[in-house]
This record gives structure tokens, C-alpha cells and sequence, in this order.
């Protein structure tokens, strides 16, 4: 049987962690890989993970499994943190999954149980995990524009021509903030643009929410994905822990269908724990232990969001910081796009060549489509990374 797999495409972030690691220079960059580094290139503990860790090993008294959609009090403090008040708990499914990732699969499994024929839309470009897994799984598949290429900016109305050919039923699959990979987001008066069409024309709004708190902060980047829960008639969400919590490895992620019709909910409750039954069981819980321990606790919430802003500033800090170098070296305006993005992410705007120039010859590693990841950088690597690019004529 195994003689008849076929080779898999390398996976591209993938091969650039090992190509960087193999790299004998000890003064590359990596600006490819997604996570979060502070100043010393480490990816920490935040404070408030630490403590929760030692309350629950102090506490926990059993390692039996959790029920198949998680630890209630982890759902319920995501649907919190996530949407607010803006919609009832009561019209709100909501299951524990591995991770973002988990929770964005679930989700569209959920879309192919209920409508086979559905087409998921994607915004050009997005992170590339979402087609893998929309093209596994035999899903129809489209794009609509988003990006302005001469300028980074958001291609709106590209992105409302194109969603005018969706059809009813169909799924836009939309970034709550911080979109991955362009940086660029919609304003509050955008989304409510997109609302409405997706209202005229009957369609279901995917949200991927895996920043939240890295971008303006955790209520102004929830604002969007409250809204669109809001206001239209049913919603899916994927949401995740591992960036704004830090705890990437525990695979903590959560996905929440909401519906105006209260009536809905225990079916779609049902669904989504089927769903976990057919693919993992129970979900892991020790991420989500510590998510919820930290959210239902007040000082050890405080702390976290205290250091949360520590770091959303701190990308902020890093992204005025280039911005300014490279008008420096470059006398020109052209990359003023890097200050006003939000999140780890923003796209350069060089050429594969140029990607590539910048690794040969600097020891800059980024993505082949110049996606940077803005937390990589240190404000030592700052100057080194702008000359480079100058150098390479970007």
C-alpha cells in the first residue's frame, strides 16, 4: 500500500526553518517563521502562563478526559474574550480544537456536512494552510482580490467586485485582524460594506481569528468579528490561543458556530462534538487549562494582558522603527505601508529574485512572496535588515 503514495510539495515555511538552521552564519535573520521573539530572538513564557501552570499542577487532581467538545469553562471564556456581549452565549456551539489550524478544519467540515456545494471564498492572497486544506478536503474554492500590489494597501473595491459572483449559500472566509499574510486590514466601515452584501446575497462569513491583541489591542481587534456576529444571520469562527497566549505548542484553538435563531444551537452543539468524535475525540486541554485558569483568575488576566500590550506595542515599535530606516536609506515614502500594518506580518512588496538575494547574500530568510514577520526583528536588526533591502534594490 505505501508504494502507492505519491511525493507531497514541500511545505515552504517548513523548508525555510531547516534551510535557516543548516545556515552556518551566525548573523542571520529569521523573519519567516510565524512566531513571536523578543528582543533576544526567544520565544517566552508569558508571566501569567507560568503561574497558571503551577496552580493547576498545585490543583488538578486527574488527567480523565475532558467532555468531546473541552473543558466548559475554556469554551466559555473564549465565546468571552472573543465576542463579548455582542451576541448571547446561548446562540453560541461552541468545541475546544487542536489549535487554529484544528479549529479552521472543523469548521469547513462542519461547511461540507451542511453544504456540499457551497464555494469557500478566499481573499487573495491569504495563509496557505487555508487552500491545503479546502483542496484536501474536495471543497469548490475561489478568490476575491485584496491586496493592491503597487502599494500594499487593501484592494477593496476589487474584493467587492469579486464577491459579487459568489452565489447564496456560499462561505467568505474572512481575517478578524492582523490579516496573514499582508498586514493590511478593513476598516470598521469596510466590514460593515462587506456585511451587507454578504446579507443581499446570503452568504456565511468564515472569521479566522489567530491575533487577537497583537494588532490595536484585544477589544479593538474583536470589534470586526463582533460585528459580522452581530449582525448577520449565522456566523463560524476559528479562534486561537497560541499567539496572544504564547503557548503554540499546546495547540489550543477554539471554533464557535453562532446563530440569531437560539433554537439552532443545540443541533449545531451536537454537530460540532460528532465532528470532534470522528477526528481527535476529546480535544487536548492542557493549553486550554491554562487559558481558561488565566481568564477566569483576576490578577493572573491583568498580568497577561498587561504583558499582551508589552508586546503589541513592542511590534509597533519595531515596524515605526523600519519604516523610518528605510525612508532613511531610501529617501522615498515607499514603504510607509510597514508602520500602518498590524500584526507579525506585512508584505514587502520584492520579487522572489529579491527574497531570494536577501538570503544568499544577507542571511535574511523570509517567505518566497516577501512576507516578513515583523516579530522577528530586534531594534539591532532593524538598520541590517532596511540596508539589505536597499541593497537589493526593493
Amino acid at each position: 500500500m505505501l508504494t502507492n503514495l505519491k511525493d507531497q510539495p514541500a511545505d515552504k515555511i517548513l523548508a525555510l526553518m531547516a534551510m535557516y538552521r543548516e545556515d552556518p552564519r551566525t548573523d542571520k535573520i529569521d523573519l519567516g517563521v510565524g512566531v513571536y521573539k523578543d528582543a533576544s530572538g526567544n520565544t517566552p513564557v508569558m508571566r501569567a502562563v507560568k503561574a497558571a501552570e503551577k496552580k493547576i499542577w498545585e490543583e488538578q487532581d486527574s488527567k480523565a478526559y475532558t467532555g468531546l467538545a473541552g473543558d466548559p469553562a475554556y469554551g466559555d471564556a473564549m465565546v468571552s474574550l472573543v465576542l463579548g456581549s455582542a451576541v448571547s452565549r446561548d446562540n453560541v456551539a461552541a468545541v475546544a480544537t487542536p489549535g487554529g489550524t484544528g479549529a479552521i478544519r472543523q469548521g469547513l467540515e462542519l461547511i461540507k456536512m451542511a453544504a456540499p456545494d457551497a464555494t469557500v471564498w478566499l481573499s487573495a492572497p491569504t495563509w496557505p494552510n487555508h487552500p491545503s486544506i479546502i483542496k484536501y478536503l474536495g471543497m469548490p474554492m475561489s478568490e476575491y482580490r485584496y491586496l493592491n500590489d503597487d502599494t500594499p494597501t487593501v484592494n477593496f473595491d476589487g474584493m467587492m467586485e469579486d464577491l459579487q459572483g459568489a452565489k447564496a449559500g456560499d462561505v467568505i472566509l474572512l481575517h478578524g485582524c492582523c490579516h496573514n499574510p499582508t498586514g493590511a486590514n478593513l476598516t470598521l466601515a469596510q466590514w460593515a460594506e462587506v456585511i451587507a452584501l454578504m446579507q443581499e446575497k446570503d452568504l456565511t462569513p468564515f472569521v479566522d481569528i489567530a491575533y487577537q491583541g497583537f494588532g490595536d489591542g484585544l477589544e479593538d481587534d474583536a470589534a470586526a468579528v463582533r460585528m459580522v456576529a452581530s449582525e448577520m444571520p449565522e456566523t463560524i469562527i476559528a479562534a486561537s490561543c497560541s499567539k496572544n497566549f504564547g503557548i503554540y505548542r499546546e495547540r489550543t484553538g477554539l471554533l464557535m458556530a453562532v446563530a440569531q435563531d437560539e433554537s439552532l444551537k443545540a443541533r449545531s452543539q451536537a454537530n460540532l462534538a460528532f465532528l470532534n468524535r470522528q477526528n481527535y475525540s476529546f480535544p487536548p486541554d492542557h493549553g486550554a487549562r491554562i487559558v481558561s485558569t488565566i481568564l477566569n483568575d483576576d490578577a493572573l488576566k491583568a498580568d497577561w494582558m498587561a504583558e499582551l500590550e508589552e508586546t503589541r506595542l513592542g511590534m509597533l515599535e519595531l515596524r515605526k522603527q523600519l519604516a523610518a530606516e528605510l525612508k532613511r536609506l531610501s529617501n522615498s515614502d515607499r514603504f510607509g505601508f510597514l508602520a500602518e500594518h498590524r500584526g507579525m506580518f506585512s508584505r514587502l512588496g520584492a520579487t522572489p529574485e529579491q527574497v531570494e538575494k536577501l538570503r544568499v547574500e544577507h542571511g535574511i530568510y523570509m517567505v518566497g512572496d516577501s512576507r516578513l514577520n515583523i516579530a522577528g526583528l530586534n531594534a539591532n536588526t532593524v538598520p541590517i535588515l532596511a540596508q539589505a533591502i536597499v541593497d537589493v534594490g526593493v
